[in-house]
């Protein structure tokens, strides 16, 4: 038994003093001590060696990497305890820092509880991507950490749709209507948008499994191309392509959008990719997107952006630290969140006229919770596929993702350009129809 009243009431002393007030969940520790409330969740601390992580890394990766080895966890239900914890960090006047007394008294406390030490190595799943920013070659190993953790794990999320991007809920709250259904009428609003008609060319940028490519095909009867950087996905979605009967009217590429040239198309989506870009690179994407289309041809542009208010940087989950956060490091690597002025500012700096904007924020939050679901319900199933740390990551990452869109710390908009023919004009109908 550690002195004091236990490993629990020592710590709990110390967040009470950083926040200035207790901590919204109950804590148990690794010998076996438990003190707060007995309401919710319980913030469950395994190991010393989270402690020393912490010591080590004072902010949000210190956590994300206790968090992920498994030392940090909690007991009852995930997304209430993030909510308390969000509120909490919402109510301070400021981030909590430690002073040099608050330094002095947390080393104190983990002399006491043994935690002293050297500093463990990060989870051997943490990106380390090296080389330029947004390089070819750096983009494509991003892409690789986040999206070839294996389809059969991917399918287990995201449901048989497998698509990996926010539904559109047309349902209401009839208990028949499932997230297939929702991401099957995403796609057809994203057809209709382009106004897609037989015999068209279609740009998928980021096409992921082939799911937005094989609906326009099959219902539109265009002929398809998607572009992926990751080989798993394209192996995936030329499958699917096979046994859909496609193959003679679809394409999927390992390819990265810089390298298509095979223009011109009549339309582009580009669905839950342009996070990735980094904002250095978005003038080039808006260009050369506009090159590749012709003269009347429509591009949808679908992603996640950031309120104006908050900083620069990814902040899909919840994260108020000024170093790496949790989605640098294990989620979204090099990603960059943008707000939806500046996607209408660059695209139409790159020559497209941008016609129409929808927030799909309430979407994407149901869209999370419906993964988070999938997951929670198949979780050893999910373990033995991406393993224990991956399977955590992704846990925490969706559903402090669905408390953020519930926020409006970030939101999910699809953006509708087109480009002009050399007199202005676009052939967009006058009155909307979608």
């Amino acid at each position: 038994m550690v002195p004091g009243g236990g490993a629990a009431a020592r710590i709990a002393a110390l967040v009470e003093r950083v926040l200035g007030q207790p901590s919204p969940l109950a804590l148990r520790t690794w010998d076996g001590t438990q003190v707060g409330r007995d309401d919710g969740p319980v913030l469950v601390i395994r190991s010393r060696r989270a402690i020393r992580r912490v010591l080590w890394q004072p902010d949000e990766l210190g956590l994300a990497r206790a968090w992920v080895a498994g030392e940090l966890d909690v007991d009852g239900d995930l997304e209430e305890a993030l909510a308390r914890l969000d509120d909490v960090l919402n109510g301070l006047d400021s981030r909590p820092k430690l002073s040099a007394a608050d330094r002095a008294e947390a080393l104190r406390a983990a002399i006491l509880l043994g935690a002293v030490g050297p500093q463990p190595k990060p989870p051997a799943i943490e990106a380390e991507l090296g080389g330029r920013r947004h390089s070819k070659s750096r983009d494509r190993h991003a892409v690789t950490h986040h999206y070839d953790v294996g389809n059969d794990f991917y399918e287990l999320v995201l449901g048989p749709s497998m698509v990996y991007s926010c539904a559109y809920w047309t349902g209401g709250d009839d208990p028949s209507y499932t997230l297939e259904d929702a991401q099957r009428d995403k796609h057809e609003m994203i057809c209709r948008k382009l106004g897609l008609e037989p015999g068209m060319r279609l740009l998928d940028v980021g096409c992921g499994w082939g799911s937005l490519v094989i609906h326009a095909a099959r219902e539109y009867g265009v002929q398809a191309v998607g572009v992926t950087l990751s080989q798993a996905q394209a192996e995936f979605a030329k499958r699917r392509i096979a046994d859909a009967g496609l193959a003679d009217r679809v394409e999927v590429r390992v390819q990265d959008w810089r390298d298509v040239d095979d223009g011109p198309y009549d339309a582009i989506s580009s669905v839950g990719m342009a996070e990735h870009l980094g904002a250095e690179m978005w003038n080039h994407y808006a260009s050369h997107l506009h090159d590749l289309l012709a003269p009347g041809g429509r591009l949808l542009n679908h992603q996640i952006v950031r309120a104006p208010r908050q900083r620069p940087g990814t902040t899909p989950a919840p994260g108020r630290s000024r170093g790496r956060t949790f989605i640098d490091a294990y989620v979204f690597p090099d990603g960059e969140l943008i707000p939806v002025g500046e996607v209408a500012g660059r695209l139409e700096q790159g020559g497209l006229e941008v016609r129409d904007a929808q927030n799909l924020r309430e979407h994407y939050a149901r869209t999370l919770r419906a993964w988070v679901a999938n997951l929670e319900g198949g979780w050893d199933r999910a373990v033995s596929l991406a393993g224990a740390a991956r399977a955590r990551v992704w846990r925490l990452y969706m559903t402090g993702s669905a408390l953020s869109f519930d926020a409006g710390r970030i939101g999910i908009h699809q953006v509708l350009a087109v480009r002009p023919d050399a007199h202005g004009v676009s052939d967009m109908p006058m009155v909307r129809t979608i």
